[in-house]
């Protein structure tokens, strides 16, 4: 059994006061729904756990219900940091799930496809993360804003979600960084305190988190593009 955990409990600082971007309408729906609509399209993935703001869990089954998303088991509230959050999401998928892909709901523009991909790669070699190989000359700054050196930009690659992992990983990941007391801010950090190699799944198409109000606009205009080019 393959699970997901969607994670939209962020606080969204970077938004405004009070702003839940996770429920902000994009284009034709919430930004959260997308990714709701591509896990449930998914063939790969049989249930989804949504982990939202603890006053937003209402809201998200309403949501869940109205876009026809079935997968949609439980929804549960977020904790204090992004992994607690996930944990809480860990905590609520089946028992035997397997394999389990975490993704942030922020990104909107994932796809089943995608989803696939990493659920292929971590049953075969444990964790799996979608990602995008620079282009941009990297420059590394050690105070101020004074160059340091250049990176080797053909060894770096940003990171993206699904994160998918074999769920007896993730759980060990994640027992390690609360016995540490460590702070992560993705998924494959924690499996990297393990020691274990983490696969990278180039996401082929633009996977973009929305951080600020300005991504809105850019981000429908991906979404409108990715519907024509499906139909």
């Amino acid at each position: 059994m393959n699970s997901a955990i969607i994670v939209a409990a962020g606080k969204s600082e970077r938004m405004g006061k009070d702003v839940d971007k996770a429920f902000l309408h994009l284009a034709t729906k919430p930004v959260l729904a997308y990714s709701l609509c591509a896990f449930e399209a998914c063939p790969d993935i049989d249930e989804v756990v949504l982990v939202v703001r603890k006053d937003r869990v209402e809201s998200a089954r309403g949501m869940a219900h109205i876009f026809g998303c079935s997968k949609v088991r439980k929804v549960v509230a977020g904790g204090a940091q992004r992994q607690d959050s996930v944990v809480n999401g860990l905590d609520a998928i089946n028992p035997e799930a397997e394999i389990v892909a975490v993704h942030d709901g922020a990104r909107p523009c994932v796809t089943p496809a995608l989803i696939s991909q990493t659920v292929a790669v971590a049953r075969k070699h444990g964790a799996a993360v979608a990602a995008t190989k620079i282009t941009d000359t990297v420059k590394q700054v050690d105070k101020g804003t004074t160059v340091s050196r250049t990176l080797d930009r053909s060894k770096i690659w940003t990171v993206q979600t699904p994160q998918t992992f074999q769920v007896r990983m993730l759980r060990e990941a994640y027992e390690a960084v609360r016995k540490k007391k460590l702070a992560v801010t993705d998924d494959a950090s924690a499996v990297e305190i393990l020691g274990r190699d983490v696969q990278l799944v180039s996401s082929g198409v633009p996977n973009i988190k929305i951080t600020t109000i300005e991504d809105l606009p850019v981000v429908a205009v991906l979404l409108e593009r990715m519907e024509t080019f499906a139909r």
